[in-house]
């Protein structure tokens, strides 16, 4: 039996999930509107193992969202993933947060699933899946302008899902769209994180690094 504990740190919602042989048992998540993963991340992962009745031995591995998504976001969980890799002597396994937040589509409705972050002004990190969850385009960081993802529209329904898709419903206009507000959770993690984890498929702990896809940049104030 694998008691995998997963998670979520790739944007605002600051989410912990448990999950055996893929199946959850247990998700404790909090979308503050300000980051709150440096005060509650360590906390919500100490109160699911009780509320789960386990204890950190019983874990057969961790799992983090690789992003891409927030510089900050992503740095607080990749540590915590590896920190606790580190001490408990497991193995570290990567989900890619876009394949996790397409998982929230529900099955079978739509032709394709375009999961889209924010990654400011009119920027999104997005990728593009099948309905059977297969990734059909790699990641990417782009603009959203008008008559973007028409080629996938034309051929049937599309999700576009992510806390980048009002700014998508601006500008993009066709029958097939159809847009969700959403943000990842590690309530979607549980299922990828264990298949990995059946192949072996793990990172290198001294090494592994957050998939942030941009450079980060450092805001200065202006001045006056």
């Amino acid at each position: 039996m694998a008691i995998l504990l997963n998670l979520e740190t790739a944007t605002t919602n600051c989410s912990v999930s448990i999950a055996k042989n893929g199946k959850q048992i247990l998700l404790k998540e909090d979308n503050s509107p300000n980051y709150s993963h440096s005060e509650k991340l360590h906390v919500f992962i100490q109160e699911a193992l009780q509320e789960a009745s386990l204890s950190f031995n019983d874990l057969s591995a961790i799992a983090v969202s690789k992003g891409p998504g927030s510089y900050t976001g992503l740095r607080i969980g990749v540590s915590a993933a590896k920190g606790l890799c580190f001490s408990l002597d497991l193995p570290l396994i990567s989900v890619a947060t876009l394949e996790s937040l397409a998982k929230q589509a529900t099955p079978n409705t739509y032709k394709y699933i375009i999961p889209v972050l924010d990654a400011r002004r009119m920027e999104v990190y997005s990728a593009i899946f099948n309905t059977q969850g297969e990734q059909l385009r790699e990641t990417m960081a782009e603009i959203i302008e008008e008559g973007h993802f028409m080629e996938y529209a034309e051929q049937g329904p599309v999700l576009l899902i992510g806390d980048g898709a009002e700014k998508c419903k601006e500008l993009l206009d066709h029958p097939n769209f159809t847009f969700e507000t959403a943000l990842p959770t590690a309530q979607q993690m549980g299922e990828l994180s264990y298949k990995k984890f059946k192949v072996g498929d793990f990172e290198n702990v001294a090494y592994f690094e957050p998939y942030y896809l941009k450079d980060f940049i450092l805001k200065t104030k202006k001045k006056s």
